[in-house]
């Protein structure tokens, strides 16, 4: 599957990517927006899919990691979940630790 191989391409390549509806600059959901903002206020240098642009891989991420919704972060290739899960962990002050830990990570390698 060619979609799949770029999906893990992208997700192994980065150390930190977010699936999302829209950009960073002009998210077009408000799940996307306030993953978005964590990642901006946690400081974090991430790359962006915009799945509305990319049928293809709106089609297939479900299927990646088994989850069914949008937007997905992921860090270091692992899944860290949708917006619920992305926002407990900013608030609880962990996903300010997995970004450092991912951009340390990428420095070493």
């Amino acid at each position: 599957m060619e979609v799949m191989e770029r999906i893990k391409q992208q997700v192994e390549g980065n150390s930190i990517v977010l699936y999302m509806k829209g950009s960073p600059q002009f998210p077009m959901c408000g799940f996307s927006g306030h993953v978005v903002q964590a990642l901006q206020t946690c400081d974090a240098e991430f790359q962006h899919v915009d799945i509305l642009s990319d049928p293809e891989i709106r089609a297939n991420l479900p299927n990646y990691a088994n989850w069914p919704t949008f937007p997905q972060l992921y860090i270091n290739g692992e899944l860290v979940g949708g917006c619920d899960i992305v926002m407990e962990l900013y608030q609880r002050g962990e996903l300010q630790k997995m970004i450092q830990a991912a951009c340390g990570n990428s420095a070493v390698g």
